[in-house]
């Protein structure tokens, strides 16, 4: 026990650990930098980087280490940079790490959900917002274990260092335990100090994990400067403070519209100057026609439910008009603006693009909610307003708390999506595409993600909107009933194309065209089926 406690606190070992330290960081550090390089080549869009990243994570991550050793410290001096050993080693471990943190990086980004990306397109953010705001901060939370486990890796793989350079802590072991004959002390004395090392790694993985865990209480150490932890604003404190309370009634129900309604509100539509135009509308998804040649003009104010088949195209109609979709040819106007291009007629860069689904007031909401994970309700509608819309952040929580209070969810202002029901989550969907105010609001099915009992709360939201706000809207939806009482106009889609189009009731009620009929005996068979098993 001696000998080993004296081998333990030996400057010869001990400076060969600052070595062995010094190494791990230098290539922990160049490897994050180069596989930074190498992720982004690889998720862009540009055929050539990718290829060429793809190559150098095949033959870097194909060859030993010990032989990119040799090579960065015996071969590089032939073409005139000599480096010492500890830069030799650094170098090396750096080029070797680099693809490793590069496919960590890459799984991380590509892990988080389509859905929020999509999300965050619509709501106007440029591709180095997204990055920042939704995937980068929910990438890290899945990063995190895998870094661990990588820093491990390089710090026992900085022992091979000992081919090109006697300070590492290994060969000085080796060489201690040949001359005095004393290899378990010595060994063990080594293993302990590496036992150390790997230890203090996984503390701060820990660490790193407990300050990223989005169910611990905001306010405390790192948490506080963390940009998805804010701490509760005052409205939030206050309600922290009562006991859980049930969703909170959004109005009493509405009167049903008469004929007479109908007519009215058909002759002040037919008044109002076009808000939306789409005009010989073609899509293609390799083989398959999904838009042929499509044409609609929606009025400023009016109501319009798609309905049809799945795979008549309605959602792909959708992202089109808020670009979230490109197309093969026609053209989409808001407010007589074509979307999606510029004035000399070439097609926008995603920069522009988000800068234009900002300012044109197309807000959308989607089937599966799409809300970003790692933000409360709150700051769910409150993120995008600053970092899109350049509001405030007492503003921008005021306008969120309002709009919380409007779908009856103050009260769960502050509770992350998974902790909302599907119902709670679309509430707080529409609210977020309602927060900057649009001209134009699309609804991709809006309750089909939702448990029978759900549906309600979601369409009771809908309808009060359409009837309050006179909010151009175009909804997608099987929900006959719903697009009867709210909607001014019904198109009904299939492969591609409108087969019939007129008011809702007239259309509901007396369709003219077979198709519909068939599709909508269909409906209604389905509708009876689900009021009677609920």
């Amino acid at each position: 026990m001696h000998l080993f406690l004296h081998y333990l606190g030996l400057p010869y070992l001990l400076n060969g650990i600052g070595f062995t330290i010094a190494v791990t960081v230098l290539g922990l550090a160049g490897g994050l930098v180069v596989g930074l390089a190498l992720a982004a080549m690889q998720l862009s869009r540009v055929g050539p980087l990718a290829a060429l990243a793809r190559a150098y994570t095949v033959i870097f991550r194909g060859t030993p280490l010990i032989l990119q050793l040799v090579f960065a410290y015996d071969a590089l001096p032939h073409i005139g940079l000599k480096l010492s050993a500890l830069g030799a080693a650094g170098l090396a471990l750096s080029a070797n790490e680099a693809p490793f943190i590069a496919e960590i990086l890459r799984a991380g980004v590509l892990g988080v959900d389509r859905g929020q990306v999509l999300a965050g397109e619509a709501l106007g953010m440029t591709p180095l917002v997204l990055m920042r705001r939704v995937i980068g901060p929910q990438a890290i939370r899945t990063m995190v274990p895998a870094f661990g486990n990588e820093s491990v890796s390089a710090l026992k793989n900085s022992s091979l260092a000992s081919v090109i350079a006697v300070d590492e802590l290994t060969l000085r072991s080796t060489q201690l335990a040949s001359s005095t004959f004393d290899f378990f002390s010595i060994f063990f004395a080594s293993g302990l100090m590496y036992l150390v090392l790997t230890g203090a790694i996984a503390a701060l993985q820990l660490v790193a994990e407990a300050a990223l865990d989005l169910d611990r209480a905001a306010g405390g150490g790192v948490r506080r400067l963390l940009p998805w932890r804010r701490a509760p604003g005052p409205i939030a404190a206050h309600v922290a403070a009562q006991p859980a309370l049930p969703d909170a009634p959004v109005a009493a129900p509405l009167p049903q519209r008469t004929a007479a309604d109908r007519a009215a509100r058909a002759a002040a539509l037919a008044n109002q100057r076009a808000a939306v135009q789409v005009k010989g509308l073609r899509k293609r998804y390799g083989a398959q026609t999904v838009l042929d040649g499509f044409d609609l003009t929606i009025r400023q104010g009016e109501v319009v439910a798609l309905l049809g088949p799945s795979g008549s195209g309605k959602s792909t109609l959708l992202r089109c008009l808020n670009h979230l979709e490109g197309w093969d040819d026609g053209e989409v106007r808001l407010d007589g603006k074509r979307l999606g291009y510029r004035v000399d007629g070439r097609p926008m860069t995603p920069h522009e693009l988000a800068n234009e689904r900002a300012e044109a007031g197309v807000g959308m909401v989607f089937q599966q909610f799409n809300l970003f994970s790692h933000l409360s309700a709150r700051e769910n509608i409150a993120g995008p307003l600053r970092w899109v819309h350049g509001m405030s952040g007492d503003d921008a929580l005021r306008r969120a708390d309002a709009l919380l209070e409007r779908v009856g969810l103050a009260h769960r202002a502050d509770a992350l999506p998974r902790h909302l029901s599907g119902g709670q989550q679309q509430r707080v969907a529409i609210a977020r595409a309602l927060a900057p105010n649009p001209r134009v609001l699309l609804l991709d099915e809006p309750t089909s993600a939702l448990d029978p009992e759900l549906v309600g709360e979601v369409l009771d939201v809908i309808r009060r909107l359409a009837v309050e706000d006179g909010l151009t809207m175009i909804i997608s939806t099987h929900q006959l009933r719903f697009a009867d009482q709210v909607a001014d106009r019904v198109v009904f889609m299939s492969g591609g194309v409108v087969v019939e189009e007129g008011p809702a009731h007239e259309v509901l009620t007396q369709p003219r065209e077979p198709l519909t009929r068939r599709f909508l005996r269909a409906m209604e068979a389905g509708e009876l089926l689900e009021t009677a098993s609920s």
